[in-house]
Protein backbone atom coordinates (compact mmCIF):
# COMPACT_ATOMS: atom_id res chain seq x y z
CA UNK A 1 0.00 0.00 0.00
CA UNK A 2 1.28 3.51 -0.32
CA UNK A 3 0.70 6.35 1.55
CA UNK A 4 1.65 9.79 0.29
CA UNK A 5 2.70 11.73 3.43
CA UNK A 6 2.40 14.76 1.61
CA UNK A 7 -1.67 14.93 1.68
CA UNK A 8 -1.58 13.50 5.05
CA UNK A 9 0.48 16.39 5.95
CA UNK A 10 -1.39 19.13 4.66
CA UNK A 11 -4.77 17.73 6.24
CA UNK A 12 -4.94 19.42 9.23
CA UNK A 13 -8.69 19.58 10.25
CA UNK A 14 -12.21 18.55 9.75
CA UNK A 15 -12.75 21.01 7.45
CA UNK A 16 -10.14 20.47 4.77
CA UNK A 17 -11.29 16.47 5.11
CA UNK A 18 -14.35 18.06 4.16
CA UNK A 19 -12.92 19.95 1.44
CA UNK A 20 -10.25 18.30 0.11
CA UNK A 21 -11.11 14.32 0.54
CA UNK A 22 -14.87 15.26 0.32
CA UNK A 23 -15.82 13.06 3.39
CA UNK A 24 -18.54 13.89 5.67
CA UNK A 25 -19.32 12.98 8.76
CA UNK A 26 -22.45 10.31 8.54
CA UNK A 27 -25.37 11.97 10.10
CA UNK A 28 -26.77 8.35 10.17
CA UNK A 29 -26.61 6.34 14.04
CA UNK A 30 -26.33 3.49 11.77
CA UNK A 31 -23.33 3.80 9.96
CA UNK A 32 -20.99 3.22 13.13
CA UNK A 33 -22.43 0.91 15.55
CA UNK A 34 -19.48 -1.79 15.50
CA UNK A 35 -18.34 -0.25 18.43
CA UNK A 36 -21.41 -0.98 20.46
CA UNK A 37 -22.82 -4.00 19.18
CA UNK A 38 -21.99 -7.93 19.64
CA UNK A 39 -19.00 -7.11 21.73
CA UNK A 40 -17.55 -10.06 22.91
CA UNK A 41 -16.87 -11.02 26.49
CA UNK A 42 -13.70 -11.17 28.06
CA UNK A 43 -12.35 -13.38 30.71
CA UNK A 44 -11.36 -13.18 34.07
CA UNK A 45 -8.16 -13.64 33.18
CA UNK A 46 -7.94 -10.60 30.43
CA UNK A 47 -10.14 -8.38 33.17
CA UNK A 48 -7.10 -8.59 35.75
CA UNK A 49 -4.65 -8.45 32.79
CA UNK A 50 -5.60 -5.37 31.99
CA UNK A 51 -6.58 -3.91 35.45
CA UNK A 52 -2.72 -4.66 35.38
CA UNK A 53 -2.12 -2.25 32.67
CA UNK A 54 -4.13 0.29 34.04
CA UNK A 55 -2.04 0.07 37.38
CA UNK A 56 1.10 0.52 34.80
CA UNK A 57 0.09 3.64 33.59
CA UNK A 58 -0.85 5.00 36.64
CA UNK A 59 2.29 4.45 37.91
CA UNK A 60 4.27 5.50 35.03
CA UNK A 61 1.96 8.87 34.52
CA UNK A 62 2.71 9.92 37.86
CA UNK A 63 6.16 11.22 37.20
CA UNK A 64 4.79 13.15 34.09
CA UNK A 65 3.71 12.66 30.28
CA UNK A 66 5.31 9.35 28.44
CA UNK A 67 7.00 8.66 25.53
CA UNK A 68 6.16 6.81 22.40
CA UNK A 69 7.83 4.10 23.77
CA UNK A 70 6.89 4.24 26.72
CA UNK A 71 3.24 3.97 25.72
CA UNK A 72 4.13 1.44 23.44
CA UNK A 73 5.03 -1.32 26.26
CA UNK A 74 2.77 -0.13 28.84
CA UNK A 75 -0.25 0.37 26.87
CA UNK A 76 -0.26 -0.10 23.50
CA UNK A 77 1.70 -3.93 23.29
CA UNK A 78 -0.75 -5.48 26.21
CA UNK A 79 -4.01 -4.40 23.96
CA UNK A 80 -3.14 -5.70 20.73
CA UNK A 81 -1.76 -8.97 22.64
CA UNK A 82 -4.93 -9.33 24.58
CA UNK A 83 -6.79 -8.77 21.13
CA UNK A 84 -5.01 -11.71 19.26
CA UNK A 85 -2.94 -9.31 16.82
CA UNK A 86 -0.09 -10.87 17.37
CA UNK A 87 -1.28 -14.28 16.24
CA UNK A 88 -2.17 -15.88 13.07
CA UNK A 89 -4.30 -15.04 10.91
CA UNK A 90 -2.89 -11.41 11.43
CA UNK A 91 -0.57 -9.37 10.00
CA UNK A 92 1.00 -6.23 10.77
CA UNK A 93 2.13 -3.39 8.63
CA UNK A 94 4.23 0.03 10.07
CA UNK A 95 3.16 2.75 7.43
CA UNK A 96 4.77 6.37 7.73
CA UNK A 97 5.23 8.99 10.41
CA UNK A 98 3.28 11.93 10.54
CA UNK A 99 4.15 15.12 12.66
CA UNK A 100 1.05 17.21 14.11
CA UNK A 101 1.66 20.30 15.56
CA UNK A 102 -0.94 22.60 18.15
CA UNK A 103 -0.70 25.78 19.44
CA UNK A 104 -0.22 25.82 23.56
CA UNK A 105 -0.59 28.54 26.37
CA UNK A 106 1.64 31.56 25.99
CA UNK A 107 2.16 30.72 22.30
CA UNK A 108 4.03 27.39 22.81
CA UNK A 109 4.22 25.18 20.10
CA UNK A 110 3.41 21.80 20.98
CA UNK A 111 5.11 18.62 19.06
CA UNK A 112 3.86 15.72 18.45
CA UNK A 113 3.74 12.32 15.75
CA UNK A 114 1.42 9.82 14.88
CA UNK A 115 2.93 5.85 14.02
CA UNK A 116 0.50 4.05 12.14
CA UNK A 117 0.69 0.21 11.93
CA UNK A 118 -1.78 -0.98 9.65
CA UNK A 119 -3.73 -4.46 10.27
CA UNK A 120 -4.58 -6.63 7.25
CA UNK A 121 -5.05 -3.28 5.52
CA UNK A 122 -8.36 -2.46 7.20
CA UNK A 123 -7.45 -1.96 10.63
CA UNK A 124 -5.35 1.35 10.95
CA UNK A 125 -3.82 1.66 14.93
CA UNK A 126 -2.35 5.44 15.26
CA UNK A 127 -0.06 6.42 17.84
CA UNK A 128 0.24 9.57 18.96
CA UNK A 129 3.41 10.58 20.86
CA UNK A 130 3.84 13.82 22.26
CA UNK A 131 7.03 15.54 23.22
CA UNK A 132 5.59 18.35 25.29
CA UNK A 133 2.10 16.96 26.74
CA UNK A 134 -0.78 14.34 26.13
CA UNK A 135 -1.90 15.47 22.68
CA UNK A 136 -5.75 15.75 22.32
CA UNK A 137 -7.20 12.78 20.50
CA UNK A 138 -8.74 15.21 18.19
CA UNK A 139 -5.80 16.59 16.42
CA UNK A 140 -4.94 13.62 14.80
CA UNK A 141 -8.84 12.36 13.54
CA UNK A 142 -8.28 14.49 10.47
CA UNK A 143 -4.63 12.98 9.67
CA UNK A 144 -6.11 9.53 10.31
CA UNK A 145 -8.54 9.89 8.35
CA UNK A 146 -6.78 11.36 5.07
CA UNK A 147 -4.33 7.81 5.60
CA UNK A 148 -7.99 5.85 5.52
CA UNK A 149 -9.54 7.98 2.73
CA UNK A 150 -6.41 7.47 0.26
CA UNK A 151 -6.64 3.74 0.56
CA UNK A 152 -6.81 1.78 -2.74
CA UNK A 153 -10.13 0.34 -1.22
CA UNK A 154 -12.40 3.31 -0.18
CA UNK A 155 -15.54 1.31 -1.13
CA UNK A 156 -15.20 -1.09 1.75
CA UNK A 157 -15.40 0.10 5.55
CA UNK A 158 -12.03 0.58 7.07
CA UNK A 159 -11.77 0.68 10.81
CA UNK A 160 -9.52 2.93 13.07
CA UNK A 161 -8.53 3.52 16.20
CA UNK A 162 -6.10 6.23 17.92
CA UNK A 163 -4.46 6.05 21.15
CA UNK A 164 -2.07 8.55 22.99
CA UNK A 165 -1.60 5.75 26.43
CA UNK A 166 -4.39 7.99 27.95
CA UNK A 167 -7.21 7.67 25.56
CA UNK A 168 -8.96 6.44 23.10
CA UNK A 169 -11.07 7.02 19.90
CA UNK A 170 -11.92 4.44 17.18
CA UNK A 171 -13.30 5.76 13.54
CA UNK A 172 -15.10 4.09 10.39
CA UNK A 173 -14.86 5.18 7.34
CA UNK A 174 -16.70 3.88 4.30
CA UNK A 175 -16.58 5.66 0.73
CA UNK A 176 -17.05 9.31 1.53
CA UNK A 177 -18.14 8.58 5.12
CA UNK A 178 -17.22 8.76 8.22
CA UNK A 179 -18.10 7.69 11.99
CA UNK A 180 -16.31 8.30 15.34
CA UNK A 181 -16.69 6.67 18.38
CA UNK A 182 -17.25 7.88 21.72
CA UNK A 183 -13.99 8.71 24.20
CA UNK A 184 -12.75 5.74 25.80
CA UNK A 185 -9.47 5.98 28.68
CA UNK A 186 -7.19 3.82 30.52
CA UNK A 187 -7.76 6.03 33.61
CA UNK A 188 -11.61 5.07 33.99
CA UNK A 189 -12.54 2.18 36.08
CA UNK A 190 -16.01 2.17 35.13
CA UNK A 191 -17.59 3.27 31.85
CA UNK A 192 -15.98 3.23 28.40
CA UNK A 193 -12.43 2.11 30.02
CA UNK A 194 -9.62 -0.46 28.57
CA UNK A 195 -12.47 -3.14 28.57
CA UNK A 196 -14.56 -1.84 26.18
CA UNK A 197 -11.47 -1.23 23.74
CA UNK A 198 -10.10 -4.72 24.08
CA UNK A 199 -13.38 -6.01 23.50
CA UNK A 200 -13.95 -3.21 20.24
CA UNK A 201 -10.72 -4.35 19.11
CA UNK A 202 -11.37 -7.82 19.20
CA UNK A 203 -14.63 -7.29 17.57
CA UNK A 204 -13.25 -5.40 14.22
CA UNK A 205 -10.56 -8.05 14.60
CA UNK A 206 -12.85 -10.62 13.88
CA UNK A 207 -14.85 -8.44 11.22
CA UNK A 208 -12.00 -7.79 9.08
CA UNK A 209 -10.83 -11.30 8.98
CA UNK A 210 -14.61 -12.21 8.50
CA UNK A 211 -15.01 -10.32 5.52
Amino acid sequence: MTISIAIAEKITTLRQVEEKLGLILSGDNQFFTEWMADLPALSEAEQTRLEQVRQNYLYQISDGSLLEETVKMVVLSPLLELAGFYQAPYRFKTEVSVDIVAEGDNDEILRGRIDVLVLQGKLWIVLIESKKTTFDLELAIPQTLAYMAIHPNPEQPLYGMIANGSSYLFVKTLGKQYGISDLFATRSQYFNNLSGVLRILKHLGRIIIES
